[in-house]
């Protein structure tokens, strides 16, 4: 049904407003009684198989929604009806910002691919964490936190602690994300001192609380071997729970969308089908150079339990989804589950 009847219609709009069209219709239909019911019954799947303890978090299953989608922990009840073992908010700011001018996603049907340049548009942390405080569901949520575009480098800790500390109470991990393209200089945060420091400074400050959660650090996919085994080194000096990898990419050689028609859409990072091998392969990079020394996320073009196995192959522990939820519709996370388990399990 979503990809014979909803994907087309949704598709007729531009992608942020298809976007914040879902989510109207979501909050609706999904908190009508019989509604949530029926949703439950149709996307519910849990098997003993699937549930995994990584990073000290018991996991119902490995399937989870990457940030971006909620950014403001608006649907998290909601979206937990669609059978995720886990929820990522965010990036969230201290302050609210309204993001980068639109249009600032556009579609890529040819490579089932998003170019996006958001730039952190969110409410705010405190708007999150009060909608955070009267979550019904059950599950695992983790608070995907970055600095506002007009802090400059040289103060982003400042936000990042004021993000943790904020949301301490009301989340389960964190995720500190240097890596999207479309914050100015933010990228210059995973150079290897910068990044020491800001992970040291986070993780201290998270050891003040009696239980710490998980600190976890989100990727680019551009980085070279010498970048990635600085993050190695880094995770392991600072202590740091584990990585998401990873975020989008500006790498634009793979697609096959004619080149005019990508340079017109302007910059932006690339989710979708073509960050699928790339970030298998930085999470391949990770997992055997450390050792297996620390948990990865994998996350970057999963259409299919195939992608999916993939990454965990490779070593991820967890993956995410979102654009390929977008191109495959939201029964995709049932489908996963299913592809993960012993085959004698319908």
């Amino acid at each position: 049904m979503y990809k014979q009847i909803i994907k087309p219609l949704l598709f007729l709009k531009n992608p942020e407003s298809a976007h914040h069209f879902t989510f109207s219709w979501i909050k609706r239909l999904f908190n009508l009684p019989l509604l949530k019911q029926a949703i439950n019954g149709n996307f519910a799947f849990e098997h003993k198989e699937l549930e995994r303890e990584v990073f000290g978090l018991k996991f119902k299953n490995p399937i989870g929604l990457a940030a971006g989608f909620d950014k403001d922990a608006r649907l998290i009840d909601e979206m937990s009806l669609l059978g995720f073992g886990f929820i990522e908010i965010g990036t969230l700011t201290p302050k609210p910002q309204e993001g980068n001018p639109k249009p600032r996603m556009f579609r890529l049907p040819e490579d089932e691919a998003l170019i996006n340049r958001m730039g952190f548009n969110n409410g705010g942390v405190a708007a999150a964490v009060e909608r955070l405080k009267n979550r019904k569901s059950d599950v695992l949520v983790g608070g995907n936190i970055g600095k506002n575009k007009v802090t400059p480098n040289e103060n982003a800790i400042l936000d990042y602690l004021f993000c943790l500390h904020a949301l301490h109470a009301h989340v389960d991990y964190f995720v500190v994300n240097v890596s999207s393209p479309n914050t100015p200089n933010l990228r210059e945060l995973q150079e290897k001192e910068p990044l020491k420091k800001l992970l040291a400074v986070v993780n201290e400050a998270n050891f003040t609380y009696d239980k710490p959660k998980p600190i976890l650090l989100k990727i680019a996919p551009d980085l070279t071997d010498g970048q990635l085994d600085d993050i190695i080194s880094i995770v392991q000096e600072t202590k740091i729970a584990g990585v998401i990898a990873t975020n989008t990419t500006i790498d634009r050689g793979l697609l096959s969308t004619p080149a005019e028609q990508v340079k017109a859409m302007g910059a932006g990072g690339i989710s979708g089908k073509v960050l699928n091998e790339r970030s298998t392969e930085v999470i391949r990079y990770l997992t055997q150079n450390s050792g297996n020394a620390f948990p990865v996320i994998g996350v970057g073009g999963i259409f299919s339990v195939a992608d999916a196995k993939a990454k965990l192959a490779a070593g991820a522990s967890l993956v995410q989804v979102y654009t390929g939820m977008i191109y495959e519709g939201p029964s995709l996370v049932k489908r996963l589950k299913k592809g993960l388990i012993n085959k004698s399990v319908n």
